[in-house]
């Protein structure tokens, strides 16, 4: 008889249950003051710290399918958030930026952002985050480097 798996240890369940659960509470925030689906906060966030991006480059930053993409940024601009520029070289492909009422939207969601991080710290203790963002960085290192080689 096989040996029982314990999936509660199994390193990529638990990440995504937690993941999962920081999403869905960070969520209820943006959603309750913005009316956002999370697609379109990923968007707006991507296009407000990155800069000028097609969509392409906004489903690679934020891990998601390029219809969620694509909903979102018809989203953000419906409600004048974004802007899409032609790509002279190849018309298959737009540039998207933020409108200043784009900008706006995202700096006060970054504000909201900050806070709920803050509360995250608060809730967690001292150095928690810190801790978690170091394990975090040596998988993604362990990951790259072995994708690499």
């Amino acid at each position: 008889m096989a040996e029982p798996f314990d999936l509660e240890s199994f390193l990529p369940y638990r990440l995504n249950r937690v993941t999962e659960a920081v999403s869905q509470s960070f969520a209820r925030e943006y959603r309750q003051r913005f009316q956002m689906t999370r697609p379109e906060w990923r968007a707006l966030a991507a296009l407000g710290s990155v800069g000028c991006m097609t969509a392409t480059e906004i489903g690679a930053h934020s891990s998601m399918h390029k219809t969620k993409v694509s909903r979102a940024v018809r989203a953000l601009e419906v409600r004048r958030w974004l802007k899409r520029r032609p790509n002279e070289a190849d018309r298959r492909v737009e540039h998207l930026e933020l409108t200043p009422q784009g900008y706006k939207a995202y700096r006060e969601v970054a504000d909201l952002a900050r806070a709920y991080q803050a509360n995250l710290d608060r809730l967690l203790g001292a150095g928690a985050i810190e801790r978690i963002e170091a394990g975090l960085s040596e998988v993604e290192r362990a990951l790259v480097n072995r994708q690499q080689a």
